[in-house]
Formats: C-alpha cells, structure tokens, sequence
C-alpha cells in the first residue's frame, strides 16, 4: 500500500476516497512463518497456515492495525501460523460477504500464493457471510468469534471451564449448521395409509433431515448443559455466602487478557497460578486467602481475562463464574502498562463488566508491565490516571503500594467494641483480629482487653464480654 494510503488513514468515514475504499492494506510484521523450518518438522508441527482479514471501518490507521495484530496474537495462542495480514478499507463491512464481491477474488490470490488453509476474519460472519467466503476462497474460513472459543476450549480445564465453553460453542454454532438437502434425510414421511401415518395427501415428505435432527440435539445438549452450570453456580454462591457471614472481604482482580493477572495474584498471595504469556491462559477462576498489615483475613480471586468484542454467548456461559466479580467488595483492574493502547483495554474491560452488573463496584486501577512501557507511555498513563498504582509483577516494584492501596479500600467493620475476653478464650482473640480491625489491646489481670471495629455478627457473639469504657480503663493508644 502507498504512503498516501497511511498518511490519511486518521480522517472519518466521510474523508475516504475512491481509491482508499478499493484497496486492501497489507499490514506488515504478522507473519510468524518460521523461515529455517525443515519438511520433516514442519509436518511435525502441523500448524494451521492462516491469513487475516479485517475491515476498518473508523478510527486510525494505528487502531486498525492494533485490531489486526491482536488478531493475529489469537490465532497464534490457537496454534496457527500466521502468513499473512490484509486489511480493507470500508464505510461498513458488506453484507453479503464482509469484504466486498471484488476483493474476495483478491484474498483468494493471496492464499494460493502463500499456501494458507484458513482464513481468519477480524469479526463475527453471518452464516451467510461464512459459506460465500468459503464458496469462493475454496479453504477454511471462521471468524474472531470461533477463534476465540477454539482458545477457549483448548484451555479449559475444570468440569465447570469445560461445560461452560461447550455451551458457548453450542450456542454459536447452532445457527451455523448446514445441510445438504434431501440427502440427509433419516426417515421417510409415512405413506399416508393406516390412520393417516405421515399426515395425508400433501403432507408426506422425506421427515426429518440430518440437519434437523443435529438441531434438536444440540438444543437438548444446551438445555442440559444450562442445568448442569447453573447447579454448579449454586456450589460457588454458597461458598461466597459462606464467607459474607464470616464478614471476609473479597477482591477481584480483572483485566484485559495476558495483563498479567495470575503473575499478580502469585506474587500477592504465593497462589502458584499457571502464569503463561498467552491470551487466555487462565479461564477458571482462583481464590486464595490472604492477611492484611493489620491482621484481617480478605480474599484475592484471579479471574478470566477480557478482550475486545469478547462473544456474547461467552459471557452468558461464564455468567456464573464472572460472578465472583460482580459481587466483590474492591475491583482490582489490571491494565498492561506496554500495551500499544491501555485505554482502548480499559474501555473493553469496563464494557463486559457493566453487562455482568459489575460496573459500579469500586475499581483499584493497576499498571502492570511498568517496566517495560516507555517513559513516554509512564507519564501519559500517570497524567490519564493518577489515582493508579504503577506494578511490575515480574519485578516486583511497586508491590507494596499496591498491598496498601487493597488493604485501605477493603471495607472497614460496622461496629466499635470494648471487651474484655478471659485468657482461656483466645479463640475470640483470634478472631477479633482476623474478622474486625483492633484499634488497642492491653493484657489486664482478669484478660486481655481489645478496643475493635467488628462486623455485627461477632459483635453479638462478644456481647457477653463487653465492659463499660467507664469501669475499665480505656486501652492505650
């Protein structure tokens, strides 16, 4: 593509030419094709050689490429080989066949001259879209929304992660079956004698195709699967009311995917998360306890990560596990700091969030990666938000401050006390200093006396053992 092409690409829908419309736009650096690779390995690897496709419809040039790159860093994590990226220009993407009649034949050249075996398209295709594509490029073509489920799939490793991702699959792919015609009939309509078997003159027919039969299937298949999911949402929400009685705060680490959120959680709490510089390497969710400066117990839970158009029937399936984030006391956002564009990740995270009714809780908004970002991106990041905190999981800078930021936004108990427990009684003492926050303790003759915020439940349980602040010296400090 020409440098003009580049030059103008920042302009509106409105600023495109002619010339802009009709040209796709190679974007350079994606290939990931292994040039010393011999036949013999390359057989052994076996990885299915791809080219993107994507239509720019607004934004930059910049954003347009970002897209694509991100694209390709999927098909990667999927076990693909990127040979080549392609990227038109339209005011919106066709109807018929997402990149226009004309430039299909364009992107059918560049498969035959590269080899590829898929097509990868930066959206998600209609059924429609998917079979004229597949009709006239004469390979492979799925779009970002199954791509990102393959991932999925391939990462999923609990019966729940499991379930919930066969579920999505399901969902997607049910609209996108294809029949042959009569030629996958299974039975015949009846021959209309014996009591009207087959409904009569006019109603006999080949009965049900192949494809109706996969349809109803699938649909029983999802409704079990639905059963299954939800009977497992009810394990996790027991297990979170467990802990809202034991007055345990929780605190949910989100983010963008691969920003580095498991590395976090281990380094927070030594969780020992597969930490892996993959999209999408962790899909079911981690909880581990962990004990602030002043002694309170609260919960860190790493979650699944987020993306740019992440697939309606993937947040419907993972309804149950994003939960766990909907219903945290603290949010902690985690953004990567060497991203490109941490704003545009931020906007996507923000966006799944509020459809899991998550928006309004309170967000901790955390850069990770500091160290690799460059100063110039530090002080832009800084001046866009300053009320973040700036980590480097892999170094541990900054960690601390992070530490104290969680622990001074961690929700404070409701009720001040003053008791005086017996000696024998050092569970409760224990407890006072797990569950609430002591603001003094003195040992006296008779027990040791504490001054505490407490949650109501433990207030009752300590009500037998409160003093009056005028027959017992006030604790020092």
């Amino acid at each position: 593509m020409t440098d003009d092409f580049t030059a103008g690409a920042a302009g509106t829908d409105e600023d495109l030419d002619l010339a802009d419309r009709h040209a796709l736009r190679r974007v350079a650096g994606l290939s990931t094709e292994l040039s010393d690779v011999t036949e013999v390995e390359y057989r052994q690897l076996r990885l299915e050689r791809v080219v993107l496709v994507g239509v720019w419809t607004e934004g930059t040039v910049t954003d347009a490429d970002n897209s694509l790159i991100e694209l390709a860093a999927l098909a990667q994590t999927a076990g693909s080989l990127v040979l080549e990226g392609l990227i038109q220009r339209r005011g919106r993407p066709d109807a018929a066949t997402f990149i226009g009649r004309g430039k299909v034949d364009e992107v059918r050249d560049v498969v035959e001259s590269t080899g590829a075996d898929t097509v990868i398209c930066d959206g998600e295709l209609s059924p429609s879209q998917l079979r004229a594509l597949e009709s006239r490029i004469k390979v492979k073509v799925i779009d970002r929304t199954a791509l990102i489920l393959d991932i999925f799939a391939q990462h999923a490793k609990s019966k729940e992660g499991k379930a919930q991702v066969e579920l999505a699959q399901l969902q997607y792919f049910l609209p996108r079956l294809r029949g042959w015609g009569e030629a996958l009939s299974r039975q015949s309509g009846g021959s209309g004698r014996g009591g009207g078997a087959g409904g009569g003159v006019g109603l006999r027919g080949p009965g049900e195709t192949k494809l109706e039969t996969d349809r109803r299937r699938i649909r029983t298949r999802i409704s079990r699967l639905k059963r299954e999911i939800g009977a497992m949402g009810t394990v996790r929400q027991t297990k979170r009311a467990g802990r809202r009685r034991n007055a345990v705060p929780a605190v949910a680490i989100a983010g963008y995917t691969n920003a580095g959120k498991s590395s976090l959680l281990n380094r927070l709490t030594g969780a020992g998360v597969l930490v892996e510089d993959a999209l999408f390497a962790t899909l079911d969710p981690t909880t581990r306890r962990t004990r602030a400066a002043d002694g309170r117990v609260y919960t860190l839970s790493d979650t699944v990560g987020f993306v740019r158009h992440l697939p309606h029937q993937l947040v419907e399936a993972f309804r149950s596990t994003l939960e766990e984030v909907a219903e945290a006391d603290l949010l902690v956002h985690v953004v990567d700091g060497s991203h490109p564009d941490p704003a545009q990740q931020v906007s996507a995270v923000r966006e799944v969030l509020a459809e899991v009714g998550a928006e309004a809780l309170p967000e901790l908004l955390v850069v990770n990666k500091a160290d690799l970002a460059g100063e110039e991106m530090l002080l832009r990041l800084k001046r866009d938000w300053p009320e973040a905190v700036f980590v480097s999981a892999r170094t541990g800078a900054g960690l601390a401050a992070l530490r104290e930021a969680i622990e001074a936004r961690l929700p404070r108990p409701a009720v001040e006390v003053l008791v005086q427990l017996p000696y024998e009684r050092g569970d409760l003492v224990a407890r006072v200093h797990q569950r609430g926050e002591v603001l003094a303790v003195e040992h006296a003759g008779a027990g040791t006396v504490l001054r505490a915020l407490v949650d109501v439940p433990l207030a009752a349980e300590l009500a037998p053992y409160r003093r009056d602040p005028a027959a017992v010296p006030a604790p020092p400090g």
